[in-house]
């Protein structure tokens, strides 16, 4: 119970008299006056709705408007708020015997309202008087109560007789006062009070049942149903308490002292008209209507906040209407008061300065809320109210104001108030709830868990860090490497792996806990490009301390990767690879493991990069060079050469060759100078070791690739003091018969040799000797015979010099035919008919016959003088060759060290000098066809 003596006062309403409109000459307007008798009145669809023996309508225009509805007198009026349809009760004769009349505004009949129905309204067969009369918006149910206690409740479409049901709902020894219908969703509820109790019947429900709420009732218009902000409650006003109910059970109620005359409810208001206390009381039931005299007061109640909003005294009040968004006070001599409510803005300024004064920051806050002021004031207001507690040492307070303020008012204006170590807990609580409302940054996570750990408050922490990802609202990495600072390991590891910050999870894994077996197996649920980095990473230390595990999953992450905690089948999710040779500095200190991955790449991936093969083929050099093992040893020895045979070393050649010379791998350096056709590398290692027998091997095998292979030979052997006849006559005997060496550089060679006497050499020289008398016996036939040539072509040159040719021939010697005239004739003896050599001829200088011949001549003159000039390919020549003095013969003989002129073709004048030149072409030619 609430005692309306403690609740503050204030004058949110204007009051004024309504006046008529200002007259043409703009002198002041009278105060406005109803007529006389007005004995009962309703408002609605924008109009004031008063009864006596007629009906009147008041406008917002105060153009007064009336026709009779009564003969006798107007008792009732109700008009509906959301249609244009008015129900009244009078009576049209003497006696006991009211009628209801359902008027549609909008539709006319003379005139007049149309009157859809008229009913009498009569409980039973007796006649008693109206008490009260109610209309449910939906036009479906209309309830009338008595004077003898009964209640008729119509049901169905009240404005036509056909359509609607009559029946008594409620009977009772006490004179019904009020009632009010309540709907909430599809329920349907009527309130029905008397003198002397409170019942409430539901009427979606057939047999209406009903249930008696309280045992004490109240007087005529002492009762109204509130808005939804009061829960659509039924209010009762006695003359000592205000009751509030629900359907089912009682609700809170208010020590409002004094006699009540009227209960209203206005936009959150409660309205209360009641008797001056210097007054003295009448009946409960039949004495609520005052005499002139009587002061009255009028109360307007905020039930929410708690105070009273506007008291005035009015003499003899009829009612109170809520119209146009005012209140409007009848009093009997019939005048009207308008009551305006003052804006928010004017009513919070006119007691703010009031409530905050004598700290009556709760009040200020309700009124705020109630009278939706935004959240900017509002926040001014919970600041202040933050302030004053926080000034009187209430820091638990405090801090619940000001978390109201969070989103308006700056962070570290509370956050420095609550520093100190004795309210740290204070500003844990608002820094959770500046989280909670994702309005924090990183230092304010920072500091949150700072104060969780300096608190030790574990079950919060987690309860701060263990939100589900759709309410998160911190920064994930400082919290992580706040909690990671404090030693909070687990807590810092559950975030990371929780929103996926794999570097931060790995690092206090690894680094921190030393869990090196889960940070391995974490990273094995990575996808690939993540699971290859942090390898990358932290391959070594993993390798360190789990030396097989991080093998396998290298060995997984470059061959077919896929995550582990995928749950995609084998087929739907391509693997991925990663570059194997990126990978081998991991297993530094780990040859063993280096051994087993290497290999197993080589297996499955037979493309693996160069780099893992020249890596393997090391490390087995290595295992076989240490190896003292023999069968051991043999079994490295044969997987290494294996390895080089694989044909993975052709473009790293030099590379295989000096890690094969570095661990002396013999059959390994052999093998790859066979490859790299290094032959005289192989002899070489062979005469190194005194190898006589490899060493003519490899003159045999490769001697036709490379001949000066064999000189080599010769010359090593030369240089032994040992008795190596045998193997000087086979070198002897390969250079004779491929005539590698001159006899000369062969004695000189063999000269050093103080073993090697001449009996080594006899069969050598004879046989050399023997061969090069053969050979110049015929060069010596070949000099005569091209002497006793040039001598007959010298001769015929002569004779065409001196003596005139006779042509003899009679054929051509194109077609064969006996010659005709006319004809052309050559110096070389051929004959042609004249269109025979037109028809063959290319030229009109040259004989057909024997310009093929001429041609091959004239090329080889002109290849002679170009090569002339190719000093670089002479000289080559003659240091590649085995017997230079044929090289330089032969260029010689092509003319190289002479310059010769040469003329082709000979001009029109012929003088002595260009018939010389011409004989000396034609004896070139000559010579050369007779060769």
């Amino acid at each position: 119970m609430a005692a309306y003596l403690q609740w503050r006062r204030f004058v949110f309403f204007d009051r004024e008299t309504v006046r008529e409109p200002s007259g043409p000459d703009g002198a002041g307007a009278k105060p406005f006056a109803l007529p006389p008798g007005i004995a009962v009145c309703d408002s609605g669809r924008g109009s004031l709705v008063f009864g006596d023996i007629q009906i009147w309508f008041l406008p917002r225009s105060l153009q007064l408007s009336s026709f009779q509805a009564y003969k006798l007198r107007v008792t009732h009026l109700y008009q509906l708020k959301q249609h244009s349809i008015l129900v009244s009760i009078g009576e049209d004769e003497e006696g006991i015997n009211p009628l209801v009349k359902v008027w549609n505004l909008e539709k006319r009949d003379g005139g007049n309202p149309l009157c859809t129905r008229i009913f009498p309204a009569i409980p039973g067969n007796k006649p008693t008087v109206v008490s009260c009369l109610t209309v449910h918006e939906n036009l479906n149910f209309m309830a009338i109560g008595f004077a003898d206690g009964s209640v008729v409740l119509t049901k169905g479409d009240i404005t036509r007789d056909r359509h609607s049901k009559t029946q008594i709902l409620h009977e009772g020894s006490y004179p019904v006062t009020g009632l009010a219908f309540r709907q909430s969703g599809k329920t349907t509820h009527l309130f029905v009070v008397t003198t002397e109790n409170i019942q409430s019947y539901m009427l979606s429900v057939k047999d209406y049942p009903h249930l008696e709420l309280d045992t004490h009732g109240c007087g005529l218009r002492c009762s109204s149903l509130s808005d939804p902000s009061q829960d659509l409650q039924f209010i009762v006003a006695g003359n000592e308490c205000v009751y509030l109910y629900q359907p089912d059970e009682r609700g809170p109620c208010f020590a409002f002292e004094g006699q009540k005359l009227i209960v209203h409810w206005y936009r959150g208001y409660l309205i209360i008209v009641s008797k001056d206390r210097k007054t003295s009381p009448k009946s409960e039931f039949a004495g609520n209507e005052a005499q002139n005299s009587d002061k009255q007061v009028l109360n307007i109640y905020d039930l929410c906040n708690k105070f009273i909003a506007y008291s005035s005294i009015f003499d003899d009040i009829v009612d109170v209407l809520a119209e146009w968004g005012s209140l409007y006070v009848l009093t009997r001599d019939g005048k009207i008061h308008v009551l305006q409510e003052k804006d928010t803005q004017t009513k919070l300024e006119a007691c703010k300065f009031m409530l905050f004064r004598k700290n009556l920051f709760e009040m200020a806050i309700n009124l705020a809320k109630s009278h939706h002021l935004d959240s900017d004031g509002l926040s001014e207001i919970f600041r202040q109210y933050g302030d004053h507690l926080y000034n009187k040492g209430n820091h638990d307070g405090a801090i619940q104001q000001y978390i109201r303020t969070i989103g308006k008012l700056e962070p570290s204006y509370v956050i420095r108030k609550f520093l100190d170590a004795q309210r740290i807990h204070n500003l844990t609580a608002y820094l959770q709830m500046l989280h909670l409302q994702s309005l924090a940054n990183a230092d304010h996570t920072t500091l949150l868990l700072n104060c969780y750990t300096k608190l030790k408050d574990s079950s919060k922490l987690e309860e701060f860090i263990k939100t589900s990802e759709s309410e998160v609202h911190f920064d994930v990495e400082t919290a992580i490497k706040v909690l990671r600072q404090a030693g909070y390991y687990s807590h810092a590891v559950y975030l990371a792996e929780k929103h996926e910050h794999h570097e931060w999870y790995l690092k206090i894994q690894l680094e921190d806990i030393k869990n090196y077996q889960e940070a391995l197996h974490y990273i094995g649920k990575l996808p690939f490009e993540q699971a290859e980095s942090n390898m990358k990473r932290y391959g070594k230390i993993l390798m360190h301390h789990v030396p097989n595990e991080t093998t396998e999953l290298l060995k997984i992450l470059c061959t077919d990767y896929r995550p582990s905690g995928s749950n995609e089948g084998p087929g739907t999710l391509e693997g991925k690879k990663a570059n194997s040779e990126e990978f081998i500095p991991v297993f530094a200190n780990n040859s063993r493991e280096l051994k087993a991955f290497l290999e197993h790449m080589t297996e499955v991936q037979a493309d693996s990069p160069q780099g893992v093969y020249d890596t393997l083929l090391e490390l087995r050099l290595q295992n076989w060079a240490h190896e003292q093992d023999e069968q051991i040893k043999e079994k490295l020895h044969n997987e290494a050469l294996t390895l080089l045979k694989s044909g993975r070393f052709k473009t790293v050649f030099d590379k295989a060759l000096v890690l094969c010379q570095m661990h002396n791998f013999k059959d390994g350096v052999l093998y790859l100078y066979e490859q790299g056709k290094l032959f005289q590398q192989i002899m070489h290692y062979h005469m190194q070791n005194e190898q006589y027998k490899k060493v003519i091997e490899v003159c045999e095998l490769y001697g036709d690739q490379e001949a000066c292979l064999w000189e080599q030979a010769l010359g090593y052997f030369a240089r032994k003091e040992e008795n190596c006849k045998e193997y000087i006559a086979a070198v002897l005997k390969h250079i004779e018969n491929k005539n590698l060496m001159p006899p000369l550089l062969v004695v000189q060679t063999l000269a050093h040799n103080s073993t090697a006497t001449l009996s080594v050499i006899k069969d050598y020289l004879v046989n050399k000797l023997q061969k090069q008398s053969r050979q110049i016996e015929q060069d010596e036939q070949r000099i005569q015979k091209y002497r006793e040539e040039t001598r007959r072509i010298r001769l015929e040159i002569e004779e065409l010099k001196a003596s005139p040719k006779i042509f003899q021939k009679t054929k051509c010697s194109i077609c064969t035919s006996a010659l005709e005239l006319p004809s052309v004739h050559f110096l070389c003896g051929h004959s042609f008919h004249q269109h025979c050599f037109e028809s063959y001829s290319e030229s009109d200088s040259e004989c057909p016959t024997c310009m093929p011949e001429n041609r091959k001549v004239m090329d080889m003159i002109r290849a002679q003088e170009q090569k002339r000039d190719l000093h670089d390919q002479f000289q080559h020549q003659l240091k590649c060759s085995n017997d230079g003095f044929s090289v330089v013969a032969d260029y010689f003989g092509r003319g190289v060290f002479n310059k010769l002129t040469l003329i082709t073709d000979l001009p029109s004048g012929k003088t002595a000098t260009t018939i010389e030149a011409g004989l000396q072409r034609e004896l070139l030619i000559h010579t050369k066809r007779s060769t």
